[in-house]
């Protein structure tokens, strides 16, 4: 009669533990995406705080882009109001692609590309680039790690439990994709 009740707690146990583990893993890669994103997020804010420098810049050079840098204004707002990590992706790579065209636009003003502030500001801009795109990396792979935590039995019973979502990973614009060739 011992020996059934043991086997029986024995089971409860190790059925309780496992579940418990289980539950902790996916708790466990969800706060790493979460970190990987803010870790990001912390140069986002960087890159959108330097846009009101650039757009300063650019007016005393007299650059009469306005659209641009009204759209990157817009769209660094958006960001600091946004509170939702898929949603600040979207922003954030908005941002990436219009800076990247204004630079574009910049080669035609040679005044503009003569002009010390703005050359600090381009690299300024670049160094938090190459941050972003070396965080960008951890962060997919965080999200991957997480994805395949929520969609692997048994953990998925857990992650719909607590009704955790499949992320989406940080993607390169078409801008990052399009290769025009060397210019020579």
């Amino acid at each position: 009669m011992l020996i059934p009740i043991l086997i029986f707690i024995i089971v409860i146990v190790a059925v309780v533990t496992f579940l418990v583990k289980s539950y902790n893993q996916i708790v466990i890669l969800r706060n790493n995406v979460d970190k990987a994103f803010s870790n990001i997020d912390v140069i986002l804010k960087q890159r959108a705080d330097e846009v009101p420098n650039l757009v300063r810049v650019v007016k005393a050079t007299a650059l009469n882009e306005n659209t641009v840098l009204k759209e990157l204004t817009a769209l660094r707002s958006q960001y600091n109001q946004s509170e939702k990590t898929n949603e600040k992706v979207k922003i954030a790579g908005a941002i990436e692609g219009k800076i990247k065209s204004f630079f574009v636009t910049v080669e035609s003003y040679p005044q503009i590309k003569a002009s010390q502030s703005f050359l600090e500001l381009q690299k300024r801009l670049s160094n938090l680039e190459d941050m972003i795109s070396d965080r960008r990396e951890y962060f997919n792979d965080s999200v991957n790690l997480y994805n395949t935590g929520i969609q692997v039995f048994p953990d998925m019973i857990f992650a719909k439990m607590m009704r955790y979502q499949k992320m989406e990973m940080l993607k390169f614009s078409e801008q990052e994709i399009e290769y025009n060739g060397v210019e020579l």
